[in-house]
């Protein structure tokens, strides 16, 4: 029987939160689906102690089997000049291409460690808490007032993942996002639920696989009704007639990151970050 090999460490280092190392990271390691990763963040390395700390733990990692990759979105450069001493394969995500866009713009960049998640703009900060807060209070079809001022409404089945995506949308752009779910006088009918038939035009649907869709539902309720297979391939082959009689668009869930939905669903629709 062949020896398994030993999972990679990858680290994610960062001088803020460490998502941008993590979603850049993320993004090139799933071009490897037969490598096993073990993966570890990193954030808030902002001084040369720090940074110093963070390479004696990166080095520790590597054995002579396994050379640990290293994501880094640092952007002061004494800091980063000491995490890349590191023995390990030490991936800059800032680096050269910062230093390209100084040169194309004309201006130095700041290289400042926060700025990338930090309140640089209470405007925007404003939209997003106030987006947050529509996402709460409209979450799951709990509220239909102010459906007029959604920028977008998600309708699917049960546990299609509309509450993540909501949230993401929320957080990451400042939309106003409802969710609706279908339920079962919702797939007896050819028409559109009440409280969203006036905004098809927002509307946006999200379809899962049965055994996908099965599967989590079995999570929440196992040996329930509706958890069964049978139960998940009507109710989403009934979404999907109702979403193509009205010319919703809708994308299938089930083996894509909230991430991708996000940004399928803003291009679909043609949305953009509140500013």
């Amino acid at each position: 029987m062949p020896v398994k090999a030993p999972p990679t460490p990858v680290f994610f280092v960062a001088g803020g939160t460490g998502i941008s190392a993590e979603t850049l990271g993320n993004m090139m390691l799933q071009q490897f689906p037969s490598v096993r990763f073990v993966r570890e963040k990193l954030p808030f390395i902002k001084t040369p102690e720090q940074a110093r700390e963070a390479v004696a733990q990166m080095d520790a990692a590597k054995t002579s089997e396994v050379t640990p990759l290293v994501f880094s979105t640092v952007a002061v450069e004494e800091i980063r000049e000491i995490l890349s001493s590191t023995d390990c394969a030490f991936i800059d995500l800032f680096g050269s291409h910062l230093d390209m866009v100084e040169q194309v713009l004309h201006v130095n960049a700041a290289h400042n460690s926060t700025s990338a998640h930090g309140v640089r703009d209470e405007g925007q900060y404003d939209a997003r808490m106030k987006a947050v807060e529509f996402a709460i209070e409209h979450d799951d079809g709990q509220s239909l007032r102010q459906l007029d001022r959604a920028d977008l409404i998600l309708t699917a089945p049960s546990r299609c993942g509309k509450t993540p995506t909501t949230m993401y949308l929320a957080l990451q752009y400042g939309l106003r996002v409802a969710n609706y779910p279908l339920v079962e006088e919702d797939f007896e009918s050819s028409d559109l639920p009440r409280p969203i038939k006036p905004y098809a035009d927002k509307c946006f649907g999200l379809l899962s696989t049965p055994a996908r869709l099965s599967q989590v539902r079995s999570e929440r309720r196992p040996g329930s009704a509706y958890a069964t297979l049978a139960q998940c391939t009507y109710e989403l082959r009934r979404a999907e007639a109702l979403f193509r009689t009205h010319r919703i668009p809708y994308i299938n869930s089930a083996n894509m990151s909230v991430e991708e939905m996000a940004a399928m669903i803003m291009q679909t629709r043609k949305l953009s970050a509140a500013r």
